[in-house]
């Protein structure tokens, strides 16, 4: 089932060799073929076999097809659109978790990376439209799958920035110095300190040692996003 619904409608021997990919090709068909009579008892129509092609059957919802639309649509919106916005926390998880057969590793990566684009995406863009809480939220929801990603972090700088926010983007900037200083043992790249470059008392900051990283903090501007009663964190 997890390899249809990562599929659009791979062939039958396609899906035996991903499947059983240790044993002879006649013995991997015929373990396809034991599991998709086992799983017609457990829900018959779910699988709907067309000359040598499997797929779902119609109306059946997949959470990563979701994601996978999601991410399009806020990579690329439609000119004018403004109603992407942060998904479910559902759609944000980790593609099968304990999973470690070669095909899941590769989708769980793309959609990892995916999902990254996706939130920076969003945050931008509703930062351009003036919800900075909601962009706040996307961005640190990025910050947090991958907390060395420095261009999430410098989407966090930039909507501090957008919102007039010169503290919030120092602090935020500052916390990412001293993350990457800590555990990479390297300082921000230029792109980043040119975000914050323009303010005074970071030009007297930056010939300094990072502080440790308990001493900086990063709050998000804002106690709770209008309109959701969410906190961004």
């Amino acid at each position: 089932m997890a390899h249809l619904c990562l599929s659009l409608r791979p062939a039958r021997n396609a899906t035996a060799g991903h499947l059983w990919p240790d044993v002879p090709e006649a013995q991997a068909h015929g373990s396809l073929r034991s599991a998709l009579w086992r799983l017609n008892k457990v829900a018959p129509g779910l699988i709907e076999v067309s000359g040598s092609a499997l797929r779902l059957a119609a109306g059946v919802r997949v959470d990563v097809r979701e994601l996978n639309d999601w991410a399009q649509r806020a990579i690329a919106p439609p000119v004018g659109a403004d109603d992407v916005a942060v998904p479910d926390a559902a759609l944000l998880g980790d593609l099968l978790p304990g999973w470690y057969d070669e095909w899941v590793l590769l989708e769980r990566e793309r959609l990892r990376q995916l999902r990254m684009q996706a939130l920076e995406a969003v945050a931008a863009r509703l930062a351009f439209l003036g919800r900075h809480c909601e962009a706040l939220e996307a961005a640190y929801a990025a910050v947090r799958a991958e907390p060395l990603r420095e261009s999430a972090h410098r989407t966090v700088v930039r909507v501090h920035l957008a919102q007039g926010n010169l503290a919030e983007g120092l602090r935020a900037y500052d916390f990412f110095r001293t993350l990457v200083h800590e555990e990479l043992g390297v300082p921000p790249t230029e792109q980043m300190t040119r975000l914050v470059q323009h303010i005074p008392r970071l030009r007297r900051a930056l010939s300094a040692e990072p502080r440790p990283l308990g001493a900086a903090v990063v709050r998000p501007v804002a106690d709770t996003c209008p309109g959701t009663g969410r906190r961004p964190s």
